[in-house]
């Protein structure tokens, strides 16, 4: 690891590997109000694999060290969670293969193949109440904010605000994807728990994103 964008990417991988160990709870409570609520739990035990193992990571560039944490991902989170997850690090991966750092503009481009990757794989689309409804504005808002050469931490701050305001517009859609698509209006007033994972991953990622 030799560059701040290195750094950056160690921070946020494990921003978000804590939180889910430390929100296991809270996502399991938002999962059960229209789902199987067990998605804070395989989240949390994919990640405390991934903290664990976080020493033996390959470095050799920031692309081969999210390819390594999204294979262990795949082969470690239960259910939907596991290739979902490990298809958006995969996805993430591919556009940072080689890459010691990485501008605005690709780091919208590692969203948007995340994004990709989740549709292609879990058969979804924005409006079916997914987390990708909070994903998907999120990289709106960050390739906003690249067009307009906001500095990286003001970026994650729009990023952290724009996934809470999507995830909490949720609650208004119906379930068409997952467990929680059995409940069907039902679902209708609690928000999306993969949506609010991401909203609450983005805000924690900012908390300590200035003072990394």
């Amino acid at each position: 690891m030799t560059t701040q964008s290195f750094a950056d990417t160690e921070y946020i991988v494990k921003t978000i590997a804590t939180t889910a160990v430390a929100k296991e709870k809270e996502f399991c409570d938002l999962d059960a109000a229209a789902g199987d609520g067990d998605f804070g739990y395989s989240l949390a035990r994919g990640f405390e694999t991934v903290l664990a193992e976080w020493d033996t990571f390959d470095r050799s560039d920031i692309g081969t060290f999210l390819q390594k944490i999204a294979m262990l991902m795949s082969a470690r989170i239960g259910g939907t969670s596991g290739p979902i997850w490990g298809t958006a690090f995969l996805r993430a991966a591919s556009v940072a293969k080689g890459r010691d750092t990485l501008t605005g503009d690709v780091v919208v481009a590692m969203l948007r193949a995340s994004i990709e990757g989740i549709m292609a794989r879990g058969g979804a689309a924005v409006g079916d109440k997914t987390l990708l409804d909070a994903m998907v504005p999120v990289a709106d808002a960050l390739e906003q904010a690249s067009h307009d050469r906001a500095d990286a931490a003001t970026a994650v701050e729009i990023a952290a605000k724009t996934a809470r305001a999507a995830a909490e517009a949720t609650s208004t859609l119906i379930a068409r994807r997952g467990r929680a698509s059995y409940s069907g209006e039902r679902s209708i007033g609690s928000p999306d728990a993969g949506a609010m994972a991401i909203a609450i991953i983005l805000e924690n990622i900012n908390t300590g994103f200035r003072d990394r």
